[in-house]
């Protein structure tokens, strides 16, 4: 019997104990739910304004939030972007190497080429346009246009005249007696294809010592008889001896940069 007490005692001991650390867990939890600072909330509504300037002010918002969603394209489009990754993916597949280096080695590196490239322009940019307008002293537009000024003329000097041609003609715009009559959005396009057919003239040139490197190794084993081992197999190290023979990269990177100037 008093074993059988004994161990009533302890198990009323533990339920006890459990019920005071139950009641002190809540009462903290109801003390840090008191102490919790308030969060306040944010509402976005549609309402109607009688001050114009709030109208305005709105709708400068929307572009600049436009602008930022844009900002990708634009760095991609108008800079020097283009050509040095097609140029880049041309090496690439010339090597037969398909994931060598991978695509996100070849993005960084096209994008510290292209940040070096055109840190000139930009830097003209921020001193003739985003810091005079941040001072107050031009208004937005005015800085606006300082800040595409560098731009246009990066744009224009990569830009062939028979492209230009030929969206100004698509436009059905005047004939243009200077570069400041020209549209920004006609610029744009013709700068791309001009990029674009640099890119794989540069391309070609690239393809043609490898390629060269394939006909003899494929010629080599096709005389050995070796018919169905595959040339691309046996060619790659071979292309990569080249290169690395030439020091590859520092011709690309080098001929790539003088090519903007």
């Amino acid at each position: 019997m008093s074993g059988v007490r004994g161990m009533g005692g302890t198990v009323l001991h533990r339920r006890s104990l459990l019920a005071l650390g139950g009641a002190a867990l809540f009462l903290m939890l109801a003390g840090d739910a008191s102490a919790a600072p308030l969060v306040p909330t944010v509402s976005v509504g549609v309402g109607t304004s009688e001050n114009p300037q709030d109208v305005a002010t709105s709708m400068q918002l929307l572009a600049v939030l436009t602008v930022l969603s844009l900002a990708p394209a634009m760095l991609i489009m108008t800079t020097s972007f283009v050509r040095i990754v097609v140029v880049i993916g041309f090496l690439r597949n010339a090597l037969s190497t398909q994931n060598v280096p991978p695509n996100q080695v070849v993005i960084a590196l096209s994008l510290f080429l292209t940040f070096y490239i055109m840190a000139p322009y930009w830097g003209q940019a921020n001193e003739n346009g985003i810091q005079p307008y941040l001072e107050g002293q031009i208004s937005q537009e005015q800085a606006l246009e300082n800040v595409a000024e560098p731009m246009r003329e990066f744009m224009f000097r990569q830009t062939r005249e028979s492209d230009l041609a030929l969206f100004v003609n698509l436009s059905d715009a005047e004939r243009p007696n200077s570069q400041d009559d020209v549209s920004t959005f006609t610029l744009i396009p013709a700068f791309i294809i001009s990029e674009l057919k640099t890119a794989f003239q540069i391309g070609f040139m690239i393809y043609i010592p490898f390629i060269v490197i394939d006909m003899i190794v494929a010629s080599t084993l096709m005389s050995m008889g070796m018919m169905m081992l595959p040339p691309v197999m046996i060619s790659l190290p071979f292309k990569i001896l080249l290169f690395v023979m030439v020091d590859g990269w520092h011709l690309l990177i080098q001929s790539l940069i003088m090519s903007f100037r």
